[in-house]
């Protein structure tokens, strides 16, 4: 392998690990929980509840898979052993809106985790067949947000979601069919959500 290869690969690696699904979450979690909010300590609040119910799970069980029952890799690369985290996030999605919904949480909370449980059943179902980019989902769902939210300034963040699907491809851990439907479902599920809940272009 070249030396640019190397370095290619090694671009392309660090890029996942910084813009994988759980930190992109993260990320998204925190910010939408201080938008919604008119103060730090209920930002904090909501931001500590979504991380509980959904990111602490999920990860804690592909950790704990990948120790003991040989999982792949901390990003599932492997289709088939995607589906028992498929189902332990989709327990967690529905979890999770039934408890917005009964503390009342800000209406843009319940909607991006209506959102997630949507993608993840859809995803789900795909996985069965055929294996898409949940890095490249992640991040274009993150990037449709803040488009909805902010507007035109925050297009810029496309690179990022150019910049992770070639990452995805050049790992060899996806193909650019993959990526971009990856990419397209995402987007348009957030889009068709939160317009239902009336939360596009209000």
């Amino acid at each position: 392998m070249s030396h640019f290869r190397q370095m290619r690969r090694r671009i392309a690696n660090l890029t996942s690990k910084i813009l994988s699904p759980f930190l992109v979450s993260l990320v998204i979690i925190l910010l939408l929980s201080f938008e919604s909010t008119h103060s730090a300590l209920d930002a904090l609040k909501w931001s500590l509840l979504l991380i509980a119910i959904s990111i602490v799970p999920v990860y804690s069980v592909i950790i704990y898979q990948a120790r003991n029952h040989g999982l792949g890799s901390r990003f599932i690369d492997i289709r088939k052993q995607r589906t028992k985290i498929y189902l332990v996030a989709s327990v967690c999605a529905l979890v999770g809106c039934f408890i917005l919904l009964y503390l009342e949480a800000p209406l843009i909370l319940v909607a991006i985790f209506v959102a997630g449980l949507s993608a993840i059943v859809i995803f789900m179902f795909i996985n069965l067949w055929w294996k898409i980019s949940l890095h490249t989902a992640f991040i274009a769902a993150s990037v449709t947000v803040l488009v909805i939210l902010y507007g035109s300034i925050a297009t810029v963040t496309v690179m990022l979601l150019l910049l992770v699907a070639w990452a995805r491809v050049e790992q060899e851990h996806h193909s650019i069919t993959q990526v971009a439907i990856g990419a397209l479902l995402a987007a348009l599920i957030v889009v068709v959500v939160f317009y239902l809940f009336g939360l596009v272009w209000s």
